[in-house]
């Protein structure tokens, strides 16, 4: 937004900041302080960094600081206060679980390392962050974060006491809590949604979906299960699996030794094999929302695809078994597009075998909304822009970042702004 865009909405952003942040802070300077960095991440602008944000502000830079990293506010309530407006302000029909990368030039900010991120495309130096997001398919809010914490930066998994050391002043410069280690970014999601469910009112009527590099694991899968929750996990076609109706033999007992237990005849396949088997002719046609690109071929703009949906049994070696040898059945959901001599996508599914096929592909596409979060976190509120290197400070960042998010949202749900958001 421009200054004079910003004008009209400013009355709505200071009540909006005083919605959200009123319950952590009670100084009306910190409040103030609060809504200022808020407008200045809206406010457009090449960096949203401290430096260019306080210039274009008019503000020394110092408040911002003193305000992001030497504070004490907590920002887990203001997680909850967002979570609270999005579940009645936009109604999401999902949680969907991802992770971005911010690029770093040097070696100090908490969590920094060398590491792969699909967001660069690439291994580079960056720290990554695990989100939560309530969805629906036309809005969304990056409600939860988590800063993965490499085990470069845990000295409890550093056998060299000198190393250790090193990182130990290393983790208190940026201020990282002792109880904060090493966590896989799966245990890191498991707890955001615990927090979610459990303590900020999440129902558990909303299914839980994430990309392949979640759904792959076979531990987060089954972490979702144990908890009563469903899910729509984008997999990789290689998982091993036997056909859905395949049902294990009682191997014949020699009399001698353990008597044998029920197990399936033969090696599993996988999936790319139990869809090329089902074919082309279980294919449908499925509309899931309405698109933007417009062609001469579908003046509608219509997002379709074929898709199939069918019984597997997921046979990682992790996946407990029934007390009769057998596995528990999932749905496999199979994007094969006309003109492909092969499916491209795959998704596993434990909602209830009778689930249309309109509203698995539907949840399994939902995923969509979270490139526009990115897109309009990185691009328009500075998302990646922080160059603190206090952990704090970087959890408080994309906390407001996040509300600034939330509150471009409102903007879009009211047809009487006319600012553009």
């Amino acid at each position: 937004m421009t200054p004079d865009e910003m004008a009209p909405v400013r009355p709505r952003l200071e009540k909006f900041a005083d919605q959200m942040l009123r319950r952590v802070l009670r100084r009306r300077d910190q409040l103030a302080t609060g809504e200022l960095y808020l407008r200045g991440l809206m406010l457009d602008g090449r960096r949203k960094s401290m430096d260019p944000m306080a210039e274009r502000l008019g503000v020394d830079t110092q408040r911002l600081q003193q305000f992001m990293a030497d504070s004490t506010w907590d920002y887990e309530p203001v997680r909850e206060n967002l979570t609270h407006w999005a579940l009645e302000r936009i109604g999401p029909q999902a949680v969907v679980i991802d992770d971005v990368g911010f690029p770093k030039d040097g070696p100090n900010s908490p969590g920094v390392a060398r590491m792969y991120s699909g967001t660069l495309g690439k291994t580079g130096n960056c720290q990554i962050g695990v989100s939560a997001h309530l969805v629906t398919d036309h809005a969304s809010s990056a409600v939860n974060w988590r800063l993965f914490i490499p085990e470069s930066w845990d000295p409890a998994k550093i056998e060299d006491p000198v190393q250790a050391e090193t990182v130990h002043k290393r983790r208190d410069r940026c201020k990282i809590p002792q109880d904060v280690g090493h966590q896989e970014k799966w245990r890191l999601a498991l707890n955001m949604i615990d927090q979610m469910y459990d303590e900020w009112g999440v129902g558990t009527d909303l299914p839980v979906v994430f990309d392949s590099g979640y759904g792959d694991c076979t531990a987060f899968r089954l972490g979702l299960e144990d908890r009563g929750l469903s899910y729509v996990a984008a997999v990789s076609d290689d998982l091993s699996a036997y056909p859905g109706d395949a049902v294990p033999e009682l191997p014949e007992y020699s009399g001698k030794g353990r008597p044998p237990r029920p197990r399936y005849p033969g090696k599993p396949s996988n999936l790319r094999n139990l869809a090329l088997a089902a074919g082309r002719a279980n294919l449908r046609r499925v509309t899931w929302r309405q698109g933007t690109r417009k062609t001469s071929g579908n003046p509608g703009a219509k997002m379709r695809s074929r898709f199939m949906a069918l019984p597997v049994l997921l046979a990682n070696k992790d996946i407990p078994r029934n007390p009769d040898g057998s596995l528990p059945a999932r749905l496999l959901l199979v994007e094969w597009p006309a003109g492909e001599s092969e499916p491209t996508d795959y998704w596993i599914t434990n909602l209830p075998a009778e689930t249309p096929l309109r509203e698995l592909v539907r949840l399994a596409k939902i995923r969509w909304r979270i490139e526009h979060d990115y897109r309009e976190l990185n691009t328009g509120l500075g998302l990646k822009h922080f160059e603190g290197r206090s952990f704090f400070g970087w959890h408080r960042h994309v906390t407001l970042a996040a509300l600034a998010q939330a509150f471009c949202t409102e903007l879009r749900l009211d047809p009487k702004v006319p600012a553009p958001a």
